[in-house]
């Protein structure tokens, strides 16, 4: 496997990414694997390992980035975990859909320019806050975008404009979107609403309802893993890239 880290260019600064793919010649799909809530740590960097072991061209960028965050360990420890909590919350706050399709728009241009990273479909990914990003791409990139994935996404039917849940109807994609039951970020209400749209617009669209587990559970690092469920999430999302990107 290559493995880079690579500050990308953007409208507001610089995104340092971290970069991995196989390392034999030829051009690999790209997967734009956006990052959690808890920011850029080195369980996001396996796990993009794992993808790129599967013949990906994987970027992981550090949202955060508008903040001056990399990651939170390296950042002075809170007072008290409400604290932390606290203090995550703000930076997942900064972000906007706008600014991470902007972010999207510069990790696409990097990825182009990359005689590793083919220039067909891509993918896009995202976990909790970051699954609506996955989905919005999809919808800024019809064309481009051949699979996006949201695994335990949050704010995905809202009322604003640029809600997730509209923005599927905009994409041409095969769209994967993998929910907890027992989820306070995603309630039920939340994915039955979901579920009605995609069936109601026909859309190429699966919402799958993972019982038993909570949100986060697809982290090993988490006290909500759950290996049976992170497992089938990993068949879900390989078989997908497989259907769509080849």
């Amino acid at each position: 496997m290559i493995e880079q880290t690579v500050d990308i260019p953007t409208k507001h600064g610089a995104t340092t990414t971290f970069i991995v793919h196989p390392e034999r010649d030829g051009a690999h799909p790209v997967v734009l694997f956006f990052m959690d809530a808890p920011a850029i740590r080195e369980e996001l960097r396996d796990m993009a390992r794992r993808i790129a072991s599967a013949g990906y061209y994987v970027m992981l960028p550090n949202l955060y980035y508008r903040s001056g965050v990399m990651e939170l360990a390296d950042l002075p420890a809170p007072a008290t975990p409400e604290a932390g909590r606290a203090r995550m919350f703000e930076l997942m706050g900064s972000l906007t859909i706008p600014l991470v399709m902007q972010d999207g728009d510069a990790l696409l241009e990097f990825a182009d320019r990359d005689p590793a990273a083919s220039k067909g479909k891509i993918a896009t990914l995202g976990y909790c806050m970051s699954g609506q990003y996955a989905i919005s791409f999809a919808a800024r990139y019809p064309h481009r975008v051949g699979a996006a994935a949201s695994i335990y996404g949050v704010q995905l039917v809202t009322d604003k404009a640029d809600s997730p849940h509209l923005a599927a109807q905009k994409a041409k994609a095969e769209l994967y979107f993998a929910c907890a039951e027992t989820d306070h970020w995603a309630p039920l209400e939340m994915v039955e609403a979901l579920d009605q749209s995609v069936k109601a617009n026909n859309l190429n669209v699966e919402v799958e309802l993972y019982a038993g587990v909570e949100h986060g559970f697809a982290f090993p690092q988490r006290a909500a893993y759950d290996k049976a469920a992170a497992e089938r999430h990993w068949e879900r999302l390989f078989a997908l890239w497989k259907r769509t990107l080849g």
